[in-house]
């Protein structure tokens, strides 16, 4: 089914729908991209262009590649183009009244055998399905930025998907040169449910004057060895990201874990919304580092053995993906290779928990627990049965590793 597949629609053409076009016009498929107007169908062809003009520069492209790609690629301010599409995806902005008027149309434009994907991160894909004539063809392909380069596609479906239309989709990922996970319509999905939370809780750190941003990125890099830490993170993702995730996993769990910090709202209202704005955690490259804190937190996180900077922020997120597990939403390998190829992590939540072991990673968490420095009052189910019982500790010296692969 998937080689009949020819022509693909994508709506909306900023950064991400550009990307995703180009994703597509790489591997074979002829497509249309959809925008508003001419203005904004410009800038997306504009998107388009400096991205392959990267890549020949670079040797990963020849021209002639190029020049196929580019073959492959048209572009309108008409919707109604899509009207013999066999596979259309959106990357409109993420308010639901834009994709309520969208997928309406789409649902009237469109052959009833027209998949319909939505590329939202954080809204509810069976909400959007229920908008049209056709839930059973309505899926979730949520691409993580660039999407030429990274790896991840989020296979999201619904109550209403077919498993036929799961198993095309899931399939053309593949094509695409992607590494898909099919898992079900949750707040956040898998990347961002565990990434969102885990910038969140740099920040609260950061504004209970823990550490200055430096020690707090520089922290978890050396702990985990990310790229980046969470408040370089956040800047790169913008503010107002952030903050919607964190309000879409609230709307839906209302647990404390996922109320949005203060200073990230406060910051987000005040047009500080990263590296878009200019003004963020960071103001830009000649920038001073902090003075160090002096606040009676900063100085016990320093002198408490149980508290170390880095493990306060991986703890938590180990435990996030330990519930994500234990509730069957995922399993071990979708997470890791969610973090991985979504996120950029060397190694993923279950991987990291290898490496420490149950009793270190319940150690940290009841300590930052003792000083009110996290919103986990109990570890997640799946990590205490790691702990090794008292005979086993007696006769093996302890350690606990990670069991979730099974």
């Amino acid at each position: 089914m998937v080689q009949e597949f020819d022509k693909v629609g994508v709506v909306g053409l900023g950064t991400m729908g550009a990307g995703i076009a180009e994703v597509f016009a790489r591997a074979g498929f002829n497509v249309v991209g959809v925008e508003i107007d001419q203005a904004a169908l410009d800038r997306g062809r504009g998107h388009v262009d400096k991205s392959l003009s990267r890549a020949v520069s670079k040797g990963k492209l020849t021209e002639e590649e190029r020049s196929a790609i580019e073959s492959r690629l048209t572009f309108s301010t008409s919707r109604e183009d899509l009207s013999d599409a066999d596979f259309v995806i959106e990357a409109v902005p993420e308010r639901m009244e834009i994709k309520r008027d969208l997928f309406s149309d789409l649902d009237r434009i469109c052959p009833p055998g027209t998949i319909l994907a939505t590329n939202t991160s954080s809204l509810s894909v069976t909400e959007i399905a229920a908008l049209t004539d056709r839930p059973e063809k309505v899926v979730g392909l949520h691409f993580f930025n660039p999407a030429p380069v990274m790896k991840l596609a989020e296979v999201i479906t619904t109550v209403s998907t077919s498993p036929e239309t799961v198993d095309v989709v899931t399939e053309v990922a593949k094509r695409i040169g992607k590494t898909p996970i099919t898992i079900g319509d949750r707040g956040g999905f898998v990347a961002n449910a565990l990434l969102v939370p885990y910038i969140n809780d740099g920040i609260r750190l950061y504004e209970r004057g823990i550490a200055t941003r430096e020690e707090i990125d520089e922290s978890v890099k050396k702990a985990a060895g990310l790229p980046m830490g969470p408040l370089t993170l956040a800047d790169l993702v913008g503010l107002d990201i952030c903050l919607a995730v964190m309000d879409v996993l609230w709307e839906e769990f209302r647990d404390p874990r996922y109320s949005a910090s203060p200073l990230l709202r406060r910051m987000v209202t005040a047009g500080r919304l990263g590296r878009k704005t200019g003004q963020g955690f960071y103001g830009g490259r000649d920038e001073a580092p902090e003075p160090p804190r002096t606040s009676r937190l900063a100085k016990i996180v320093r002198e408490e053995e149980t508290l170390d900077l880095g493990e306060m922020l991986i703890a938590p997120q180990i435990d996030d993906a330990m519930r994500m597990i234990g509730d069957g939403y995922a399993s071990a390998k979708d997470v890791d290779t969610a973090m991985r190829f979504g996120c950029g992590y060397p190694k993923g939540p279950t991987e990291l928990l290898e490496e420490r072991g149950a009793e270190s990673v319940i150690t940290t968490l009841v300590a930052m627990g003792e000083y009110s420095l996290t919103s986990v009052l109990v570890p997640a189910p799946l990590l205490m049965d790691m702990l090794p019982d008292a005979e086993e500790d007696s006769s093996h010296g302890g350690g606990g590793g990670c069991a979730c692969h099974g």
